[in-house]
């Protein structure tokens, strides 16, 4: 993405602005219907030099939001009132540790977690349980549930090999990460006590 005289500005790449009867190239962004937050970055539309500064001299940053949220996102320290997870007493592990049973107060964090944790697993079915950490996230790189059999597995691995190989999609290579990805996985899967 290189940038050019005027900041902000990116190569189109085919891109129209988006206002409305432009035939212009889009190559401005400004922020679009959802907002940016804790799912992601929000959408965008794409303007031409012209109506993103029409856009951008009538933006309102606050519009719709009441007095006290408005002063709370000027205050210097909005975003930063939280205490980290790991120290707040409801860190959703167990009540607050007995400081003075631990010599170093990590001990007493990492205890908690620990407890945490072994809660988690007691908790978890049985098809879950007999995957490690690594293998779950093994199992969500290709798409397949706890309770996959050997052949699910083989099965799917086929498929995502024929659909993400350049032998296989007329030498495209623009999907080896998710080629990688997939044969990464499978190596862990493979391996897995569970298919024993």
């Amino acid at each position: 993405m290189r940038q050019h005289r005027f900041h902000g500005r990116v190569e189109s790449g085919g891109r129209e602005c988006t206002w409305p009867g432009c035939r212009e190239a889009g190559e401005f962004r400004a922020p679009g219907g959802r907002p940016s937050g804790f799912d992601g970055p929000g959408d965008y539309r794409w303007f031409c030099l012209d109506h993103v500064r029409a856009f951008n001299s009538g933006y309102d940053y606050f519009e719709g939001m009441g007095t006290e949220e408005i002063l709370r996102a000027q205050s210097p320290l909005h975003g930063w009132e939280t205490q980290t997870r790991a120290f707040r007493p409801d860190a959703g592990v167990d009540g607050a540790p007995h400081w003075a049973d631990f010599a170093d107060p990590l001990e007493a964090i990492q205890a908690r977690a620990r407890a945490h944790v072994n809660r988690r697993r007691a908790e978890m079915k049985p098809e879950v349980a007999r995957f490690t950490a690594d293998e779950r996230r093994a199992l969500g790189a290709l798409g397949l549930e706890p309770d996959v059999d050997r052949k699910t597995l083989r099965m799917r691995y086929t498929r995502l090999l024929r659909q993400y190989h350049p032998d296989h999609n007329g030498g495209d290579h623009s999907h080896a990460v998710k080629l990688q990805g997939v044969v990464e996985a499978y190596q862990v899967l493979k391996k897995a006590a569970a298919f024993e």
